[in-house]
């Protein structure tokens, strides 16, 4: 427990910040489901809003540290490549 009124200061905003991450990694996780979602559904529309949607919050996301930069890059290219499988199917 915390005893110094700075240690408790700081516990207070740590806590306060891991609630805020929580919430950011959670809006991250929700944007590529719904790209997911459209392209199970096969959707290529949807799939293609969606993905367009997406990858400015995942960037964001990166950039502020929610989450690491490569784990941002793996994502957007693997939904990517989901989302152009999709329309080359539709288009055949």
């Amino acid at each position: 427990m915390a005893n110094t009124p700075s240690a408790k200061k700081r516990a207070k905003q740590a806590e306060k910040r891991r609630s805020h991450n929580a919430s950011m990694r959670s809006m991250v996780r929700t944007y590529i489901k719904n790209v997911v979602k459209a392209v199970d559904a096969k959707d290529a529309e949807k799939a293609q809003a969606a993905y367009t949607l997406a990858v400015p919050i995942i960037d964001r996301m990166a950039d502020k540290g929610i989450i690491h930069k490569n784990k941002a890059a793996r994502h957007k290219s693997r939904l990517n490549g989901h989302v152009k499988a999709l329309n080359l199917a539709v288009a055949a």
